[in-house]
C-alpha cells in the first residue's frame, strides 16, 4: 500500500503525497496500455453512477492509495459479488493492479488514476459507498508535516458524506501517533461513530500489506480504526 496523497480540500493546498522516484517494470507498463482503457475511470467532476459502472453496484468500496495493489486483488478476489474502486496517483501501482486483474480474472475492481481528495469530494455521491478502505497512510512523522495527513478534519467530514448509513469507514496504521490523531478526528466527526468505543480489533478478512510487514519488523504496534455512519 502506497502511502501519499495530496490534501486539495485544504485552504493553503498542502500535498499530502509526494511522487515516489522509481519506474514500472516492462509487465506494468504493457499492463497499463493494453488494459486503462477497460478498467479506468477518468477523472472528472461529475458524480460517478456506479449502476453503470459496475455489473454488481449493490456493494461499492472504495480504497484510498493502494499501492501494488495486493491487499485490492485480495479482497476484491474474494468478494465477487461486491465492486471495488481504487484511488491511485502513482502509475506503477496502477500497472500491477492491472496486471494482477487479467491474471485473476477480475471484473470487479475499477481504478481513478487522480488525487484522492478531488475524486472523494467531486466524484463520489453522497451516501453511496458501502465502505472506504484506507490501509497505511503516510504517518508524516516529523511535527512540522503533520497538517499533510489524509485523515483529519474537514476530509473526515467528506469521507463521512460518502458512506451510505450504516457504511463503514475503516484504517490501519503503524504509527501510534497517527493512530491517536485519526481516532480524535474521526470521534469528532458527527456523522460518524465508533462501535469499539476506541481502536478496533484486527479485521481478520484483511490481507497483510507489504508496509504492514514492514512496521512489524520494526516492531511497530499495527492500529485499526473502523467507524461506521450513523443510520
Amino acid at each position: 500500500m502506497q502511502r501519499f496523497y495530496k490534501c486539495g480540500f485544504c485552504q493553503l493546498m498542502l500535498k499530502s503525497y509526494v511522487k515516489r522516484a522509481g519506474h514500472s517494470t516492462a509487465a506494468q507498463k504493457k499492463a497499463y496500455e493494453e488494459l486503462s482503457h477497460l478498467f479506468l475511470i477518468p477523472y472528472t467532476e461529475e458524480k460517478i453512477d456506479f449502476s453503470k459502472t459496475f455489473v454488481n453496484s449493490k456493494s461499492v468500496t472504495a480504497e484510498i492509495g493502494f499501492g501494488m495493489g495486493a491487499a485490492t486483488t485480495l479482497i476484491a478476489q474474494e468478494n465477487p459479488d461486491k465492486s471495488y474502486l481504487g484511488i491511485e496517483v502513482h502509475r506503477a501501482g496502477i500497472g500491477k493492479l492491472l496486471w494482477e486483474i487479467k491474471e485473476r480474472s477480475l471484473s470487479n475492481i475499477r481504478i481513478v488514476e487522480h488525487d484522492a481528495a478531488d475524486v472523494i469530494q467531486k466524484m463520489f455521491p453522497e451516501s453511496s459507498l458501502d465502505a472506504i478502505h484506507v490501509f497505511f497512510p503516510d504517518p508524516w512523522q516529523k511535527k512540522r508535516h503533520r497538517k499533510r495527513r489524509l485523515i483529519q478534519r474537514p476530509f473526515t467530514e467528506y469521507l463521512a458524506k460518502c458512506l451510505k448509513p450504516g457504511g463503514y469507514f475503516y484504517m490501519v496504521t503503524d504509527w501510534e501517533d497517527y493512530a491517536n490523531h485519526a481516532l480524535e478526528e474521526l470521534s469528532l466527526c458527527p456523522l460518524l461513530k465508533n462501535d469499539y468505543g476506541g481502536f478496533a480489533p484486527a479485521q481478520s478478512w484483511r490481507p497483510e500489506t507489504k508496509f504492514e510487514k514492514k512496521g512489524l519488523d520494526k516492531n511497530h504496534v499495527i492500529k485499526e480504526l473502523f467507524f461506521k455512519r450513523k443510520i
